[in-house]
C-alpha cells in the first residue's frame, strides 16, 4: 500500500497589512488549526493551498 503526503501552506494578511506565507508545510488537519489560530489572532484572507513536496 502506497501513502502519499499532501502538503498544504498557507497565505494570510496580518494585522499590519503586510501579505504572509508560511514558512513551513502543514498536514490538512494542521493547516486548517493553523487558518483558526490566525483568524482568532486577527489575520484576514488566509487561504490553505496544496503544495508539493519541497515546494516553497
Amino acid at each position: 500500500m502506497t501513502t502519499t503526503m499532501i502538503n498544504y501552506r498557507l497565505d494570510w494578511t496580518d494585522t499590519t497589512g503586510r501579505r504572509r506565507t508560511s514558512a513551513v508545510a502543514y498536514d490538512k488537519t494542521s493547516a486548517q488549526d493553523r487558518k483558526q489560530r490566525l483568524e482568532a489572532d486577527g489575520c484576514t484572507n488566509v487561504t490553505v493551498r496544496q503544495v508539493k513536496p519541497g515546494e516553497l
